[in-house]
């Protein structure tokens, strides 16, 4: 049971799909206030479970701690941090009454769940102007479909996306990619795609291509195709302020660009110097600027990643002149410089918030400030995208990931969970946001495998991409000045080569897992308390998760260890694949355990009566070879397999699914 009520006169994001009648008076679950803005307060018995939010900090169950829907560009994942990039507002309570919660606002909403009392829940934003859908079920898990029924089918990449994707902030040159593409085919490892940062840009001016460095693009692209390898370029959200530059002469011509409230273009640094925002939220401008990914695409490009789109401000015009005002005070002024508020103002230069209150948007005629949607931009950007695919080849999927999100991009493209660090708890960190992002629709995701920030560690980068296996997204990605984490940069190769092999075994079975979970507004990942409700022991464990129907992950997350505790629901067969193809099962009863994995193991768990199928390794997707399955798991199980191009959109076909029987 769904219901809808409308406070105010909200903005349409465009986040629900499904036409739902307004409801009159107020929920009875919950009290509201109008009285200063909007506030939801929700009594939350003791063994009350909150799910949701998303890519928020902390754990699988959000209660205890306060967070905060503000999309913003902050790279350090403390456990104090109360907005990440994306803002995903729905809550779902579990426990004496289920109950789930989406509010529709897209400006700063906070989440106070049970951090100031730990027994209230309070839902507070500054104006009351939102939807507010309430979703009653038979558990958690009900009401999470039902809100997937709510929002629209979830983004489907083509199938070379589940490969593995190399990046680094610092490939430069032609010879730079080449030499990654090297690293991997003559080390045997698998790789589908490079990812190019914005030094492959000419100034990292969108859509533009260094002239220099890469004097034929197209031959290029098609040369790394040749061995594979699919180029997956960035895409940024500033526009550079530069004469001669035709995507800036044609948005300033255009009036394409965000505004101050005088009308002129808003301009803030980002990468390139001072640069103007594409106004997103203007259908027209949206179009325009999304037709641009034309010119990459027409040079072979299949994928892209947008990013900077909270959207990032290192600093605006009018931030630069306040803090040159205040240096001149003190540079007139004999008495001692506060050195630490002087250091203050600096750091708030970037993101500041006084920023984003100073720039517009025109949607359907009308001017909004930008800080009463902010968290939409994101969203836009990537749909302008989205929605030019669609018109460039409307038959054929492209590789597509934001930075910045809300909900209704999850129809778009996948998510990234932005710049974390080669820190052990960002490992566990990435475990736990995953099925929280599935709850909110978004199925092709994945983290930064290795940590973006800091020096990884040989057994860190080992554990992540064991982890990284069973992410759709699966992408090792670093900073540049950090230590190079190529796995061809670490001693005993062979220990990277057969935990990414094992990804390419599994693909068959992970791809299918995440068509029928797209197709069916399923969820990819679960916790394990939505398959086993009743089990109290499983309704609590958060570092454990359920993939599709079959099998369950443990990876570990802790440095030095030899193994982990495993908590089994029911009777499982625990496979743990190695090197060179080799793997090792044993059936384990329901209960506790204590299971070893070796730095050079991949670890997961069959549940009774099902099985999984199983590929040889290639170097690449397109390699797989789909015709010679050996299954694993428990004799007489079957399995349903989804399999379809992986290129074109034939969702639907009956032919897509074959059934295979392990006897």
């Amino acid at each position: 049971m769904i219901r809808k009520y409308i406070f105010g006169k909200p903005f349409e994001t465009e986040a629900i799909v499904k036409k739902v009648e307004p409801e009159q008076g107020m929920p009875t679950y919950g009290q509201i206030s109008l009285e200063e803005g909007f506030s939801y307060t929700y009594p939350l018995a003791e063994d009350d479970i909150v799910y949701g939010l998303g890519e928020a900090n902390r754990g699988l169950n959000k209660r205890g701690y306060c967070y905060i829907s503000d999309c913003s560009d902050d790279p350090n994942h403390t456990e104090d941090k109360r907005s990440l990039y994306g803002a995903h507002n729905l809550v779902v309570i579990a426990g004496e009454q289920n109950v789930g919660l989406f509010f529709d606002y897209p400006a700063k909403m906070i989440f106070d769940i049970g951090y100031t009392k730990q027994d209230i829940m309070k839902v507070s934003c500054e104006e009351a102007n939102l939807n507010l859908y309430v979703i009653e079920g038979e558990n958690a898990y009900d009401i999470v479909k039902q809100f997937r029924g709510l929002i629209g089918r979830s983004y489907i990449p083509p199938k070379f996306a589940f490969g593995l994707g190399q990046s680094r902030w610092g490939y430069k040159t032609r010879e730079d990619f080449e030499n990654v593409a090297k690293g991997y085919r003559e080390n045997r490892i698998p790789l589908d795609m490079i990812y190019m940062d914005i030094d492959y840009m000419q100034d990292y001016k969108d859509f533009t291509v260094n002239e220099e460095e890469f004097s034929d693009f197209p031959e290029f692209v098609q040369g790394m195709k040749d061995q594979g390898i699919r180029l997956v370029p960035i895409i940024d959200a500033g526009v550079k302020i530069e004469d001669g530059y035709s995507v800036y002469e044609e948005g300033v011509k255009n009036n394409y660009f965000c505004k101050r409230e005088d009308g002129s273009d808003f301009a803030a640094a980002v990468w390139p110097g001072y640069t103007h925002f594409p106004d997103v939220l203007n259908p027209d401008a949206r179009r325009w600027f999304g037709d641009h990914y034309r010119y990459l695409i027409d040079q072979g490009i299949e994928g892209f990643w947008n990013d900077m789109n909270e959207p990032a401000i290192f600093y605006s015009r009018e931030g630069m002149a306040d803090l040159k005002d205040t240096l001149q005070e003190y540079s007139a002024s004999e008495a001692d410089v506060p050195v630490w508020s002087l250091g203050d103002q600096v750091g708030a230069l970037a993101n500041n918030p006084e920023d984003y209150k100073r720039f517009y948007h025109q949607v359907n005629g009308e001017k909004i400030r930008h800080d009463k949607v902010h968290n939409l931009y994101g969203y836009n950007m990537t749909r302008a995208a989205g929605e030019a695919f669609e018109r460039i080849d409307p038959d054929r999927r492209f590789l597509m990931f934001s930075r910045s999100s809300y909900v209704g991009m999850h129809r778009y493209g996948g998510i990234w969970t932005g710049d974390n660090k080669s820190w052990w708890s960002h490992l566990l960190l990435n475990l736990k946001m995953m099925p929280s992002l599935n709850m909110c629709g978004f199925l092709y995701i994945g983290a930064d495998l290795g940590g973006f920030g800091a020096d990884a560690t040989r057994d860190l980068v080992l554990r992540w991409l064991a982890l990284g296996v069973f992410t759709p997204l699966m992408r090792n990605h670093s900073a540049i000045g950090t230590r190079e984490q190529e796995p061809y940069q670490f001693e005993r190769i062979e220990d990277f080569k057969g935990i990414i092999e094992t990804r390419y075994r599994l693909i068959p079975y992970l791809y299918s897992e995440y068509m029928k979970a797209a197709l069916s507004d399923d969820m990819y990942f679960k916790p394990l308390a939505f398959v086993y409700p009743d089990d109290s022991f499983a309704v609590r464990v958060e570092d454990q998760m359920m993939l599709g129907n079959e099998i369950m992950i443990a990876p570990v997350y802790t440095q030095n260890a030899r193994g982990r505790y495993v908590y089994l629901p029911e009777k499982m067969k625990l496979v743990k694949f190695g090197k060179g193809g080799a793997y090792t099962e044993e059936v384990l009863e329901k209960g506790h355990h204590y299971v070893e994995v070796a730095l050079d193991e991949v670890p997961l768990f069959i549940r009774e009566g099902r099985c999984i199928p199983v590929a040889k390794a290639a170097q690449c997707v397109e390699k797989i070879d789909t015709m010679q399955l050996e299954l694993l798991g428990f004799e007489g199980a079957q399995y349903i397999l989804y399999e379809d191009d992986g290129v074109h959109k034939n969702y639907d076909e009956q032919g897509n699914y074959k059934k295979l029987h392990y006897e």
